[in-house]
Parts: structure tokens; sequence; C-alpha cells
């Protein structure tokens, strides 16, 4: 079963404010821990991601938002692909590569040069469709993130 097909990919309202919220914690959780860095991000997206210049996007599929994904701005050319999470029994269904796809066609619009990610290797199918998109490993720098392990980049 692949759901790509039948997913919107809709951008951040204020009404859309808790969803992302929602969906880094369950996977968080699950395989991790929610660092101090992450509740500060997800509790205030309209402040810490859309008015410093970044993107939030959501999967809808029927009536629920089941997936997001953030573009992070570091630079004008220069954006982290973060906090991307899809709901816990939709996984592996094609939603996350969407939300991929749509990042990259934004950045090629906006002519952002370069995304950056943060992962952890244990994530193998997160690791696996990075590197299908043509992320490619680069060194990580210390305290980014405590589960990181480690960074990609894709030259848009």
């Amino acid at each position: 079963m692949n759901l790509e097909n039948d997913v919107a990919i809709v951008s951040f309202s204020a009404d859309l404010k808790e969803p992302i919220k929602t969906l880094n914690i369950e996977w968080l959780e699950k395989y991790f821990r929610v660092e101090p860095k992450d509740e500060k991000v997800l509790s205030n997206p309209q402040q810490e991601i859309i008015d410093k210049g970044g993107m939030i996007f959501y999967a809808r599929y029927k009536d629920a938002i089941v997936g997001t994904v953030s573009l992070i701005k570091i630079e004008e050319t220069a954006f982290e692909l973060s906090k991307m999470a899809v709901t816990d029994g939709l996984q592996g269904l094609g939603i996350g590569k969407k939300l991929i796809k749509h990042c990259i066609e934004v950045a090629k619009e906006q002519q952002i040069g370069k995304l950056i990610l943060y992962s952890n290797r244990s994530l193998k199918p997160a690791i696996h469709l990075y590197k299908k998109f043509g992320f490619e490993e680069i060194d990580l720098e210390e305290g980014i993130y405590e589960r990181a392990d480690i960074k990609m980049e894709k030259i848009i």
C-alpha cells in the first residue's frame, strides 16, 4: 500500500499549530527523548520557525494531519530539513517521501542552495530515504541535538 497519491501537502497556518508538536513528540518519545530545544521549537512553531523565515508543511490524509516537516532557515540560501515525523502506523507508505520531495521543490523554487539535516543512524529507513533523495553525509559538529550522530546535506 502506498498513500503518496492520496496525501495532500499543506502549509502551516495558525489553526495547524498543534500537529507539529504532537507528531514529533510521538516519535521522539518512542526512539529518543524530547530535548529542551525540541520543546521550545515545537511549542512555539510560529515564533521559532515561521517568524525566522522558515516553513512548516503538513501531510493531510483524508481529514487528518498525518505527517509534518520543517525547513528552518540557517542563512539566506541554506535551510535545515527538520522536525519530520509521520504518525505511527502510516510510516513506510510514501508520506515521508512526499514531504521530502515537496521540500526539495520549494528549495528549488526559492533558490535555496543547500538543505542540511541531522539524524541518527539507528533510523535506517529515514537514512535510506535521505540518501535516495541525494543527501550525503558530511562532518557533524557537536552539540546540535543529543540524538544526532549523522549530518547530511543536499546541494540543490
